[in-house]
């Protein structure tokens, strides 16, 4: 049985990250993305709480991004992640009561170590320190949150009023409260004793259910039944939906920390972000002199203040300031540093327009690899494909199109009704409208090919899937 001192990092990954569109999108939000160094933040996340004093993390997070997460986490080399898939999404609560009912019969006296997929922590040494700082109290029973020492009067956070200390370095919460505006945010500044809300939390699994059990006892007992009812599925574990689906939705904060009977907090400088628009983005950036955080194929005249990011093609700015600039393969956003905030409004509006650019990017990832759409017309759309050394699509068909594949590097093995053939580089094939297919990547490296798809309806739902390696039913009309 682990020892009581261990901490299980439990990792939160759900959020969608609207307000870094372009570059964050649902299919592919913001903790998948490598924005403030060479790792994505999920990586960033689970590698640092990695060590002596750390068990193989669990994940909460929803079934569209199961295949990113597993990939992600076994690219930064992190073995043995449990990663829970809930059918719904229903808030920090309920995901902290189905981590801490698995730790719970693990290792109940153990802590379980609460954090957003999505956050910047740039000093490792600091946060590392505020956690064995906080695990004195949380030994004893206490519900440890880390409050960030304020660098200003921000207005997008929540804060903590810290009252008497429970333990060297741990005081107990006096109350939390809600994003303020300027001038109520410099009052908790002059005032002192105020720490910005970090979501970030640290208890013991036995702690968390008994005020569970105290304060949200209906709650506690729908995410009991769905971890009951739940099922492997690979390497994942699904809720039993129809429970929760009846589980109230709920902030950690709200439903359990602002009632709590034993509630403290850490004040901890670490170089803490939410990343919660491009204008902190910004702030934590690398600036030079001229103070413009660049990223990409960027040229600057005269320009100020800006942070300039280009995934492709190459930008010019002259003559500017305080600007956002960031460019994808498929969209542009210009954007003062002070309006980053309505990103949301502009993601709200492709929504309601129908439109698919705040879903998914030109490049797509999927289970097997990934595909690009590089041109498109009435009748045809040709795609860059890439499947990963060992992976295979779905064995399907297509009602509306016939396709045409050329192997650009690697080679293919190919299902085509009842013949089976490999497909080697500059070789190609055709798929008629109807046949049932399968392309799969039976070498050591990437396979890359072009695909030429002709026919009346091109659209991504119509496949039938007949076997699929990656447990994908039919029903859930995603390509490939």
């Amino acid at each position: 049985m682990p020892h009581s001192d261990t901490i299980t990092p439990v990792i939160l990954s759900g959020g969608s990250g609207s307000r870094l569109w372009p570059l964050s999108r649902k299919a592919l939000p913001k903790q998948f993305l490598p924005l403030a160094g060479t790792r994505s933040m999920i990586q960033e996340t689970a590698v640092r709480a990695q060590g002596e004093s750390f068990t193989a993390p669990i994940v909460i997070s929803n079934q569209d991004h199961r295949f990113l997460i597993a990939e992600q986490l076994r690219a930064a080399g992190i073995r043995g992640a449990r990663i829970i898939l809930e059918p719904v999404g229903r808030n920090t609560a309920p995901a902290a009561a189905i981590a801490a009912l698995q730790i719970e019969q693990d290792n109940p006296d153990g802590l379980m170590l609460i954090m957003p997929s999505d956050h910047v922590v740039l000093d490792v040494p600091a946060f590392r320190a505020a956690i064995a700082t906080a695990g004195q109290a949380a030994r004893r029973g206490a519900l440890v949150t880390f409050g960030i020492k304020p660098s200003g009067p921000e207005t997008g956070y929540g804060y903590i009023k810290s009252a008497a200390a429970m333990t060297p370095g741990v005081f107990a919460v006096e109350r939390f409260v809600e994003k303020p505006d300027r001038a109520t945010a410099q009052s908790y500044l002059d005032a002192g004793g105020y720490f910005w809300n970090s979501g970030m939390f640290l208890f013991q699994a036995k702690s968390f259910l008994a005020e569970m059990e105290r304060l949200q006892p209906r709650m506690l007992a729908c995410c009991r039944d769905a971890l009951a009812h739940g099922h492997q599925d690979l390497d994942f574990i699904r809720l039993g939906e129809p429970a929760f689906l009846a589980c109230p939705s709920d902030s950690i904060d709200y439903a359990v920390m602002e009632k709590a009977t034993s509630a403290g907090v850490v004040p901890v400088d670490m170089g803490w972000s939410d990343v919660g628009s491009w204008h902190s983005l910004w702030d934590i950036a690398a600036r030079g002199a001229d103070g413009n955080a660049l990223q990409g194929d960027v040229l600057t005249e005269g320009v100020r203040n800006s942070y300039i990011r280009s995934e492709g093609p190459l930008v010019a700015a002259i003559g500017v300031e305080n600007l956002v600039v960031v460019v994808t393969k498929d969209a542009v956003l210009v954007s003062h540093r002070d309006a980053c905030q309505d990103v949301k409004k502009i993601v709200e509006r492709l929504e309601g327009q129908g439109r698919e650019q705040h879903i998914h990017h030109a490049v797509v990832h999927r289970p097997w690899g990934a595909y690009e759409s590089i041109d498109s017309g009435p009748r045809f759309q040709v795609k860059r494909i890439v499947v990963n050394p060992g992976a295979k699509l779905s064995l399907q068909m297509h009602h509306h199109r016939a396709e045409h594949w050329i192997v650009v590097q690697g080679t293919a093995l190919v299902t085509c009704d009842e013949r089976q053939f490999p497909l080697n580089s500059n070789e190609s094939t055709y798929i008629p409208l109807g046949a049932k297919h399968r392309l799969e990547n039976p070498g050591t490296e990437p396979l890359h090919l072009i695909e030429v798809q002709s026919g009346a309806y091109l659209g991504e739902d119509d496949i039938v899937r007949f076997e699929d390696t990656y447990g994908r039913a039919p029903a859930e009309n995603k390509p490939a």
